[in-house]
């Protein structure tokens, strides 16, 4: 029976051993599985540094671009707001030229109303049509011609027009 018994003790690490080398086989290809993993996870992760990388690089060529944006817009805004008052000042200043143009135009109008309305005189010499002609010549005279003034007014106009088209370019 000794020999029953070592038989036995025998065959149970015989058995043992099969399954440790049975074990050993698939922890091998389970560590060759990691292996081949964990290249391909530090593949992953050079190409997420390498990719990093250049997005650092692009975030901040942005940021250059935006300083240089933000500064040169700054400037293009102060000049425009300079312009912009510049203009807004010239508007004024042609409404008031305006403005007195029409008084002008207004008080003409007044002056040829009032001249017709004027009394002929009583009894008429043969050389009174001459006198009243001569009479009447120095108070039409006085008098600015509404298209001289409205000459005038397209004239200043056109110069206030080029002017601004001067300063716009």
């Amino acid at each position: 029976m000794s020999y029953g018994f070592g038989l036995i003790i025998e065959g149970l690490v015989a058995i043992l051993l099969l399954v440790t080398i049975g074990y050993c086989i698939a922890l091998n290809n389970r560590l060759k599985r990691l292996k081949a993993d964990e290249r391909a996870l530090k593949a992953t992760i050079a190409e997420l540094i390498t990719a990093t990388e250049i997005a650092e690089r692009a975030v901040a060529g942005l940021r250059t671009t935006a300083r240089e944006c933000e500064s040169t817009l700054g400037d293009r805004l102060m000049v425009a707001e300079q312009c912009c008052a510049e203009l807004n000042r010239q508007v004024k200043a042609g409404d008031l030229v305006i403005e007195r143009l029409a008084r002008v135009v207004v008080a003409s109008r007044k002056l040829d109303e009032v001249q017709p309305a004027a009394p002929a005189p009583a009894a008429p010499a043969p050389a009174a049509p001459k006198e009243v002609h001569k009479a009447a010549a120095p108070a039409a005279a006085a008098a600015p011609d509404p298209k001289a003034v409205a000459a005038a007014a397209r004239s200043l106009a056109d110069r206030l027009r080029e002017r601004m088209g001067a300063m716009a370019a």
